[in-house]
C-alpha cells in the first residue's frame, strides 16, 4: 500500500493533479466557443465542426485501449508527466496547423495523450486517497474544470478574439511546462501496483478487467453520463450565437458564470456525497440535471440573463453528476487493477463523447437563415441516456468499501 500523505502533501498532490487536469480539460473545452470562429475561418458547417470535437475523443479512445495494456507496468508519476509533455507537443502543434486536415490531425494527437492523462490523474486520485475521502478529493481535482470555465475559457476566448484562434493553444502549451515542473515537486511516486505477480502477455491485464461483471456495469454507467452530457455540450456555443441571439463577444460571460458557480459547489457536491452517500447525492443531482438539458436545448431568443440563468445550471447540474460519480467508478475497480480499469474507463467515456459528438452532428444542421435546426431531439436523446444511467448506478459494488462500514461518513 502507498505511505499515507501528510495533511498539507495531500492537499499539494491534489492541487498539482488538478493544475495537470485544467490543461487538458481548457484544451478540450475551448474547442466549442471557438466554433462560430472556426467555422467561418475554415468556411465549414456543423458536420465539420463536430468531426473536429469528435477527433480528439476518438483518438482518446484508442489510446486509452492502448496504454491499458501497459499503464499498470509503470510507476504513475514519470508516466503522467511524460504523457503530459507529449500532450503539450501535440497541442502546440494545433496552434501552429496551417488548415482544417492538419487541425484535424492535431486534435486527434492531442486526444491521443490528453485522454490517457485523465486516466492516470483519477487513477492516482484512487491509489492515494481513501474511499471515506475520495468524492471530496474528486470535487477538489474537479475545480480544475470550473477554474478552466471560469478563468482559461474567457481569457483563451479574447485572446482569440483579440490576436487569433491560434493564441490559446500556444498559451496552454506554456501551462503544460509550468505544471510540468510542479509535477516533479509535489507527485509522489506510486509503485505498489506494480509489485508481485507477472502478467503472460500485454492484454492479460485488460482481460482480467473485462472478466469481471461488476467493471463491465461501471464502464457502461460511465459511458451513459458522458454521453447524456456530450450529445448537446458541443453545439450550445453555436446554438447560443445562431438561435438564441448571444453576441460573439458574450460568450465568455457564459463560461466565466458557469465556472464561478462550478467553483464553489463542485467542492460541497464533494462533501455531500462523503457525508451523505456517493449514489444517493449522484441520483439527486443527475435527476435535477434534466431539467437544465431540456431548457438549454428547446430555448429561443432570449435575453442575455436569461441564457445565463440556464446555461450555468447546466453547467452545475450537468458537470455536478461526475463528482460522486467518478467516486463510485474508481471504487467499483479491483485495486490491483485500478489503472488498467481507469484506462478502459477513458476509453469507454472518449467513444461515448465521440460518438455523442457526432451523432448530434448529423441530427443537427443550419438551415438558410443560419439557424440551428435540430437540436430539441438532441436534448431528449440526452435525458433518455441520463436516465438510464440513473437507473443503472445501484448496480454498481463499491470495492474500496469497507463491508462492514456503509456509504455515509459520519459527522
Amino acid at each position: 500500500m502507498h505511505t499515507p500523505l501528510t495533511p498539507q502533501r495531500e492537499k499539494y498532490f491534489l492541487l498539482t493533479l488538478a493544475g495537470i487536469q485544467f490543461s487538458h480539460i481548457l484544451d478540450f473545452m475551448i474547442m466549442m466557443p471557438l466554433g462560430p470562429i472556426l467555422m467561418a475561418e475554415f468556411g465549414i458547417g456543423t458536420h465539420e465542426f463536430g468531426l473536429l470535437v469528435a477527433s480528439y475523443s476518438f483518438s482518446a479512445a484508442f489510446c486509452g485501449f492502448l496504454a491499458a495494456t501497459f499503464i499498470d507496468r509503470f510507476e504513475r508519476k514519470r508516466l503522467v508527466l511524460l504523457i503530459f509533455a507529449l500532450f503539450g507537443i501535440a497541442t502546440l502543434a494545433c496552434g501552429l496547423a496551417p488548415g482544417y486536415a492538419t487541425l484535424l490531425i492535431a486534435r486527434g494527437l492531442a486526444g491521443a495523450f490528453g485522454g490517457v492523462l485523465g486516466a492516470l490523474v483519477q487513477t492516482m486520485v484512487g491509489d492515494v486517497i481513501p474511499f471515506a475521502r475520495r468524492a471530496r478529493a474528486s470535487g477538489i481535482v474537479s475545480t480544475a474544470f470550473s477554474v478552466s470555465t471560469v478563468a482559461g475559457v474567457p481569457l483563451s476566448l479574447w485572446m482569440a478574439n483579440h490576436l487569433q484562434w491560434r493564441t490559446p493553444f500556444v498559451f496552454i502549451a506554456v501551462l503544460v511546462v509550468l505544471f510540468i515542473f510542479v509535477g516533479f515537486r509535489f507527485l509522489p511516486e506510486l509503485r505498489h501496483h506494480m509489485g508481485g505477480e507477472k502478467r503472460a502477455h500485454p492484454f492479460s491485464a485488460m482481460f482480467e478487467v473485462l472478466r469481471d461483471a461488476n467493471h463491465l456495469r461501471a464502464l457502461l454507467y460511465s459511458s451513459l453520463i458522458i454521453f447524456s452530457g456530450f450529445t448537446v455540450i458541443p453545439y450550445i456555443t453555436v446554438y447560443a450565437v445562431s438561435n438564441v441571439g448571444i453576441a460573439q463577444a458574450d460568450i465568455p460571460l457564459i463560461y466565466f458564470a458557469g465556472g464561478a458557480a462550478t467553483f464553489f459547489t463542485a467542492r460541497l457536491i464533494g462533501h455531500w456525497a462523503d457525508k451523505h452517500g456517493k449514489v444517493e447525492v449522484y441520483r439527486t443531482i443527475a435527476v435535477a440535471a434534466m431539467l437544465p438539458l431540456i431548457v438549454v436545448t428547446h430555448i429561443g431568443a432570449a435575453p442575455l440573463w436569461a441564457w445565463l440563468i440556464c446555461t450555468t445550471a447546466f453547467f452545475v447540474l450537468v458537470s455536478g453528476r461526475f463528482i460522486p460519480a467518478m467516486a463510485i467508478i474508481s471504487s467499483a475497480a479491483q485495486p490491483k487493477l485500478r489503472g488498467t480499469f481507469m484506462s478502459l474507463n477513458g476509453t469507454m467515456q472518449s467513444l461515448a463523447m465521440g460518438l455523442a459528438t457526432t451523432l448530434a452532428g448529423f441530427i443537427i444542421t443550419q438551415d438558410s437563415s443560419g439557424n440551428i435546426v435540430g437540436y430539441q431531439s438532441v436534448g431528449y436523446i440526452a435525458v433518455a441516456s441520463n436516465l438510464l444511467a440513473i437507473w443503472f448506478v445501484s448496480r454498481i459494488v463499491m470495492h474500496d468499501q469497507h463491508p462492514n462500514l456503509p456509504d455515509v461518513v459520519p459527522k
